[in-house]
């Protein structure tokens, strides 16, 4: 049987270790508010070359520097191919959206350790620009 002295002290220290946290939590989120006004969206359309080489590093490295949700992704791939970005460099872009997060990479460090967030961004980077080229090839649109 669990002793009720156990679970006080386990709920105590959690408690601190969210609160600690907050603060950190905050910045992340408000570095990532600042990219997506500071980046409008009609610039992706002159940063991609039309390179089917280039485009899904480019789009995965927008896309780990503009962190975002899945749902907002979707809208902003959307938005990139009305004006004109090819589909293997949204593909890229909203893959690496979703799975990198260079802005949340300091909360990530502090929390599951420098080395392992480094590792999982960086497989998460080479996977986005794997995924776009993958998709594109199984389509026959390159």
């Amino acid at each position: 049987m669990m002793d009720i002295r156990m679970v006080k002290s386990s709920l105590k220290n959690t408690t601190r270790s969210f609160l600690q946290t907050i603060p950190l939590l905050l910045g992340v989120l408000s570095l990532v508010s600042l990219i997506l006004v500071v980046v409008p969206s009609s610039l992706y359309k002159v940063i991609f070359t039309g390179n089917a080489f280039i485009d899904p590093f480019i789009g995965a490295a927008l896309g780990s520097i503009a962190t975002g949700n899945p749902i907002t992704s979707y809208i902003i791939g959307g938005e990139l191919m009305d004006q004109g970005v090819g589909p293997l460099a949204v593909v890229a872009f909203i893959v690496a959206w979703v799975t990198v997060g260079l802005t949340s990479f300091p909360f990530e460090a502090i929390i599951f350790g420098k080395r392992f967030a480094a590792i999982r961004n960086g497989i998460s980077f080479l996977f986005a620009v794997a995924i776009a080229i993958l998709m594109h090839l199984t389509l026959g649109l390159i």
